[in-house]
């Protein structure tokens, strides 16, 4: 099985503030139902209040990232599922309850993970 990671941007969420309780409690329920599918690897949203460091090879920490990452944040799942028509289904569950678009990729297989 693949591995995806199902994904949006922060900014792509915009609905009314009245209804982040019933955003949130469609995402929690999707969430459960992919626990409960056995399809759920990860998830969460990135904490937006940290900001990003670069750590070297030698441990060096340093303020900032990648250029092309600079905009890195939102909300991430990672499912484990049999195919790429599956993630699209899921995907579309996700985006129904996140009221946005969802960006779908798949990892590269790794044995080891």
């Amino acid at each position: 099985m693949t591995k995806y990671l199902i994904s949006f941007p922060s900014a792509a969420m915009v609905f009314p503030d009245e209804d982040l309780q019933a955003v949130s409690d469609a995402a929690h329920a999707v969430v459960q139902e992919a626990k409960d599918a056995g399809v759920w690897v990860f998830g969460g949203g990135i904490d937006e209040r940290i900001p990003p460091v670069m750590v070297d090879g030698d441990g060096t920490v340093r303020e900032g990232t990648y250029p092309q990452t600079t905009q890195l944040e939102g909300g991430y799942s990672v499912l484990e599922l049999p195919s790429y028509d599956a993630a699209l289904e899921w995907a579309a569950k996700i985006a129904a309850s996140c009221r946005c678009a969802q960006e779908v990729r798949a990892f590269q297989y790794d044995p080891a993970s």
